[in-house]
């Protein structure tokens, strides 16, 4: 992998870690990243092999004392704490549900940030975040970092697809630093040069429903029940399970309120960017996470390759019994798409540049 020029005299720590999609568009434009703060140590091994220097830590948030991440950063003189905080909580289901009570995971990111004082903090999240619980979690993160004297810069509804990810994605980021306001880099990709699921994936090996390439353990993908391959075969490219026959369709479909759901058991289209890949992507049933042309829902790597992570990203050791489709999925789906990574990362490269008076507007 080729790496951009290093950032001299800065350290990088990533909470909420994952399989390294934040910290690794990190490592692609120079930084040090230190080490990454995941609670999951099933995904090890995908952080430290594709991101050399970096240590894993297996902890929680919750159990990790500043005076850890003060040994972390060293003696850097630009620190960097870099986080997504789990989103589940901020979506529209979970609060419908009840569910989840992990956005309290975003005070005590908030907590970290007061008692090391970072020079720069950076958070990627849904837009939801804005206004859940009527704002009030977003905006108690938001004065703990002014309180604190960080300029603080929110993206609320950030494109994916302008920066390069072919996935219809919306996102809100983040970034505060104590040296001044930060620009988000501009957009590196009209709406004539957005990226397309066939971009991304049109010259992936063929596998069938439940199959798994020889070349690449990743292309794999889950199997199909017989009622779910004919719904396959009955959908087109883009379309919903509207245009299926009356005997395909499943129960639920029939009442008024499942109507509403139109993405379920869908292909993606060639020419168009992919859905938002999401923890569920390996289920044709479980949103537009249909090949465009092959019966199957879409393999793994395909799935990591619509998240920018690049083509031999290694995400289980090969020499060990592969992780299930469903973790794995969990590992991509949760992922900050590299490539959105990649531009928060330059932009707080040249708001560093700036900041040392490298780099004259």
């Amino acid at each position: 992998m080729k790496f951009g020029k290093r950032v001299d005299d800065c350290a990088v720590v990533d909470l909420f870690a994952g399989a390294g999609g934040l910290t690794h568009g990190f490592v692609r434009e120079g930084f040090p990243v230190v080490a990454g703060i995941e609670a999951d140590d099933d995904f090890r091994y995908a952080y430290e092999s594709n991101n050399p220097g970096a240590a894993f830590i297996h902890a929680k948030i919750e159990d990790i004392a500043p005076e850890r991440l003060q040994e972390l950063f060293g003696g850097a003189s630009v620190r960097v704490l870099a986080g997504c905080a789990p989103c589940q909580p901020f979506s529209a289901y979970t609060r419908i549900q009840g569910k989840h009570k992990n956005w309290q995971l975003l005070y005590q990111f908030g907590w970290l940030v007061e008692a090391v004082q970072p020079e720069i903090v950076t958070m990627e999240n849904v837009p939801r975040l804005k206004t859940y619980e009527d704002g009030e979690v977003f905006q108690a993160f938001v004065n703990t970092l002014e309180s604190n004297g960080y300029y603080v810069t929110a993206g609320h509804r950030i494109y994916a697809p302008e920066y390069g990810v072919p996935q219809h994605r919306y996102r809100l980021i983040l970034i505060a630093s104590k040296f001044g306001q930060v620009e988000f880099l501009r957009p590196s990709h009209g709406p004539a040069r957005f990226r397309t699921v066939r971009d991304a994936i049109g010259d992936m090996e063929q596998i069938d429903a439940g199959g798994v390439s020889e070349n690449d353990p990743l292309h794999r993908t889950m199997g199909l029940s017989p009622l779910n391959r004919k719904r396959i075969r009955a959908s087109e490219p883009g379309g919903t399970w509207f245009e299926w026959p009356d005997e395909l369709r499943a129960a639920c479909h029939a009442k008024e309120s499942g109507k509403t759901y139109k993405n379920v058991y869908g292909r993606m289209s060639w020419d168009e960017a992919a859905p938002t890949i999401t923890t569920q992507c390996y289920g044709f049933g479980n949103g537009r996470f249909g090949h465009p042309e092959q019966d199957r829902a879409i393999s793994m790597r395909e799935a990591a390759l619509l998240q920018t992570f690049p083509k031999d990203y290694a995400f289980f050791d090969p020499r060990s019994d592969p992780l299930s489709i469903t973790k794995l999925a969990q590992s991509i789906g949760n992922a900050v798409p590299v490539a959105l990574a990649r531009m928060i990362a330059k932009s707080i490269r040249l708001h560093i540049l700036e900041h040392r008076g490298w780099l004259h507007r």
